[in-house]
């Protein structure tokens, strides 16, 4: 089963990055001026999901990308893969995976009771 992990950017927009079974960040959002803006990303990538493209690119540096597309639209942008076989296996374990996927939100403390500022 994939996972959704919300996180805020430095700039202090939320985003979402899709992990596969292993951890391995796979997909990465956009920045949202708000949270509701990004479980609402997730929803619609989750339900038109099979409604989607995924054109493959390659960057200047040899490596290989590809992007969720529905309706004209970038929903998401994947890592960078040395070959065009990982990337295939990427979209193939998204087929499978992503749909389970539940969401887990890290842009609030977590940990209270652990103090980091105790020397």
């Amino acid at each position: 089963m994939g996972t959704f992990v919300i996180s805020t950017k430095e700039n202090g927009e939320f985003k979402f990055t899709y992990n596969n079974r292993r951890g391995k960040t796979v997909l990465t959002s956009p920045g949202f001026k708000t949270k509701e803006d990004c479980y609402a990303s997730i929803e619609n990538l989750k339900t038109n999901f099979l409604l989607t493209s995924h054109p493959k690119f390659k960057s200047v540096s040899e490596k290989y990308f590809f992007k969720i597309v529905l309706n004209d639209a970038v929903l998401c942008t994947s890592r960078k893969f040395t070959t065009l076989l990982r990337v295939e296996k990427a979209i193939s374990d998204m087929n499978l995976y992503l749909l389970s996927g539940e969401v887990l939100d890290f842009t609030e403390y977590c940990f209270p009771e652990i103090d980091f500022d105790a020397s």
